[in-house]
Order: structure tokens, then C-alpha cells, then sequence
């Protein structure tokens, strides 16, 4: 999907915030936590802190929350403001992937 424009950035998006809160909720699983029925990044992220888990790289992806809600719930998202930095976030979920790979090896 890097370059190519028959995914609008709608679908890019809505990917981003899969991988994101996939990886969050199997972060919370290693550390036995029991995570709630959400697409809420920024309530995923909130409890790993609340395990003393360093998240501040990752608040950023919060945006792609709406991605989920809106793109399955709703009519669909309207125009984005702006396009999205598809390299960029690809890289972020790149890091967040190998932090949380990191960490689920330590507490295994």
C-alpha cells in the first residue's frame, strides 16, 4: 500500500489502526492484563502505562483510532485533510511492532 494509489488513504488508515491495536492488546497480554472490547488506542495505551510501560513514542498513532470507528460504524470517513505520510507511518507501526516484540520476549 506504500505507493500505491488504488488504496485511498481511508483503507491505509484503517490498516494502521489494525496493527496498532493488535499490537497493543498482545502487549497487555504478556502482562496478563485483560484488556476491554475497544479500538481505542489511546485507551490501549493509557493501561500499558498504567504498567509502568514507556509509551509516549507511540502516542501519535492515537489519530489512526478514528480510522476503526469511523471507517466500520459510521458512513465512512470524509476527505482527510491531508494525505497521509504512508513511509512515515509504516516505519512508526515498524517500531511499535518491534518494541512490543521486545518487551512480550522479556516477560515470557
Amino acid at each position: 500500500m506504500l505507493g500505491n494509489a488504488l488504496f485511498a488513504d481511508e483503507i491505509f488508515g484503517f490498516h494502521v489502526q489494525q496493527a496498532v491495536e493488535k499490537t497493543l492488546k498482545a502487549w497487555l497480554c504478556a502482562y496478563a492484563v485483560d484488556y476491554p472490547l475497544t479500538h481505542d488506542l489511546a485507551r490501549l495505551l493509557t493501561m500499558l502505562e498504567k504498567l509502568g510501560v514507556d509509551v509516549k513514542l507511540f502516542w501519535p498513532l492515537v489519530q489512526f483510532t478514528i480510522f476503526a470507528v469511523q471507517a466500520r460504524y459510521e458512513d465512512g470517513l470524509s476527505a482527510l485533510d491531508e494525505p497521509l505520510e504512508r513511509a512515515v507511518e509504516i516505519e512508526n507501526v515498524r517500531s511499535l511492532l518491534v518494541t512490543a516484540e521486545e518487551a512480550v520476549a522479556k516477560k515470557i
